[in-house]
């Protein structure tokens, strides 16, 4: 069991409601938690390190004219479900659904949110998971 237990109540509704209250600082917040957990959790047994989520949002995808960002979330979606099937979690979470869902999604209007919520629910089982098992 790990010393230092990670978060596991990353909720959509909260994620929501916060980043509007505080104009997307929270979702800033709660994405930067998501980059340091991951390589937390799986970079000893991937040995891939996530770029950081702020370094990503205000240096790269400004210099790269917002492209990076595709690359980071491709990335990262594909880090969660491979460490999701690693350690045995019954649930499907890969870059599939940041382009079904995240970018073409978005022509329903509500395709980022269902994103963000399979992002958000593979992070807290991985969570759960490492604070039980490390």
């Amino acid at each position: 069991m790990p010393s230092n237990q990670l978060k596991t109540n990353r909720s959509l509704l909260k994620y929501i409601l916060i980043s509007m209250i505080t104009f997307g600082i929270y979702g800033i917040v709660v994405d930067s938690a998501v980059s340091s957990d991951i390589n937390i959790i799986a970079s000893k047994y991937d040995g891939k390190n996530t770029i950081h989520f702020c370094l990503m949002y205000f240096v790269f995808t400004p210099l790269t004219v917002g492209i990076y960002s595709f690359i980071w979330y491709h990335k990262i979606s594909n880090r969660i479900g491979n460490e999701l099937a690693r350690r045995g979690i019954n649930y499907s979470l890969s870059a599939k659904d940041f382009w079904l869902w995240g970018i073409l999604g978005s022509l329903i209007i509500v395709g980022p949110l269902i994103y963000k919520h399979k992002m958000l629910t593979g992070m807290n089982m991985l969570a759960e998971d490492y604070n039980i098992k490390g």
